[in-house]
């Protein structure tokens, strides 16, 4: 049985990698990164594989038209598609066209998912398998993929790059040699002055605390791509403190399992880190200073216990999980995990000719031209071709009418409900 991961960001790297760690072990695994926009620098590939490099060789750099090749040659019987989600049908499409007899097609999401998102759904909606981590990503994707209409077929995995049983509870507190981790995010908070006071409230137990040493834990440094893009970077934000961040307050990159190692506590807006020290039996403060909604994505910290505010960071309160959240929430039993069996039976269904490949439910419109722009938006200077450069040039003009249009319209659709509502005050 052969099995190709193609991933692109350091994040879908460290996701697809470990996730092929979980497959039986006489498969032939294989790993491709796609030259993308969120091509991950070495220093990033080399910490998203730290403690792969046994089971999974250094992976080739490759353009889509070079993976197709690849897929020709290796035909393998799964790919699993570790990418953003509006490459998924770019990949998608040159699996297709790269098979006679396509592979089964597995994708999933690298990290706390939810609350589930009809994006999330819809870039997916061709996949065979989505693998999600938690009970309650299940019900909740299971819920609104029936709510859209759309058949998904979903597998349950632990969190691939967590330790297969949770250490016991330790102590809460600090202790005199740990560091204190801040699991940056480029996505939340999204506001230069929420960022700030973070950093700030950093700074102030970094002076309180002068014998530990407060990281800032970025995914990226200074010129490296990333996930998602960041608009405020931290080392810039601590320079701008006054009075100035003390000499315990720093910023570093790497593997996060690498920090957590020697950790006192680790504090975030809604990291998957978080998951991580939980697993380790580090305590957390999950900051709930700019709110709880899904923009912040730290919904499903809710019930855990885990939520503190600016004066716990800086006393440095941290928190151990409620037992009964642990269970519905990425710490189920390892004997749950259920995706390779999945994977199993649309291996068992693809041999007697029995899986079609599934329709997109929005994105074809346009034929050829549309997908060149699809491919075009997803790979920008990494797609040299003349039908992207042709469907860019056509393409983006219309979008923006497009746009200008669906704003105009929902002005207009606004304006009858607003006088009704006049009249009837």
């Amino acid at each position: 049985m052969t099995i190709l991961a193609i991933a692109d960001s350091d994040s879908y790297v460290k996701w697809g990698a470990t996730l092929l760690g979980q497959v039986p072990e006489h498969w032939q695994r294989s790993l491709i990164v796609l030259a993308s926009p969120v091509l991950p620098s070495g220093t990033q590939l080399a910490a998203a594989l730290t403690g792969m490099t046994e089971s999974i060789a250094a992976p080739p750099i490759l353009d889509l038209s070079a993976i197709a090749v690849r897929i020709a040659a290796l035909k393998p019987d799964v790919v699993l598609l570790s990418v953003r989600g509006p490459l998924v049908k770019v990949v998608v499409r040159a699996i297709v066209g790269a098979s006679v007899q396509r592979p089964v097609i597995v994708s999933g999401l690298p990290g706390i998912s939810i609350p589930a998102t009809k994006r999330a759904i819809a870039h997916r909606a061709q996949v065979d398998l989505f693998v999600l981590h938690s009970r309650r990503e299940i019900r909740e994707f299971e819920a609104l993929a029936a709510l859209m209409g759309i058949g998904m077929n979903f597998g349950l995995s632990t969190l691939p790059f967590l330790p297969r049983t949770v250490l016991p509870q330790k102590a809460q507190g600090r202790t005199q040699n740990g560091e204190v981790i801040f699991a940056a995010q480029a996505k939340v908070p999204a506001e230069k002055a929420d960022r700030l006071a973070l950093v700030s409230w950093l700074a102030e137990s970094a002076r309180r605390h002068p014998y530990l040493r407060v990281v800032v834990k970025v995914r990226a440094a200074r010129g490296e791509q990333q996930t998602h893009a960041e608009r405020f970077d931290y080392a810039d934000l601590i320079r701008e403190l006054d009075p100035p961040a003390p000499h315990n307050l720093i910023v570093a990159s790497g593997a996060m399992s690498g920090h957590l190692a020697g950790a006192a506590g680790l504090v975030t807006v809604s990291s998957t880190a978080a998951i991580e020290a939980i697993a380790l039996s580090i305590p957390v403060i999950i900051v709930a200073d700019f709110g709880v909604s899904p923009e912040l994505i730290n919904t499903v910290f809710t019930d855990s216990g885990l939520f503190g505010n600016c004066g716990d960071l800086v006393e440095g309160r941290f928190r151990h999980p409620n037992a009964a959240w642990l269970d519905d929430n990425y710490f189920h039993a390892i004997e749950s995990n259920n995706w390779v069996d999945r994977v199993g039976e649309l291996l068992v269904r693809r041999a007697a000719g029995q899986l079609p490949l599934k329709p997109l439910v929005r994105g074809e419109f346009g034929g050829l031209l549309r997908r060149a722009w699809d491919r075009k938006r997803a790979l920008g200077r990494f797609d040299r071709s003349w039908s992207g450069m042709l469907a860019l040039v056509v393409g983006t003009p219309a979008r923006i009418t497009l746009v200008v249009i669906r704003r105009l319209l929902s002005r207009r659709a606004r304006v009858p409900l607003a006088s009704v509502e006049t009249i009837g005050a």
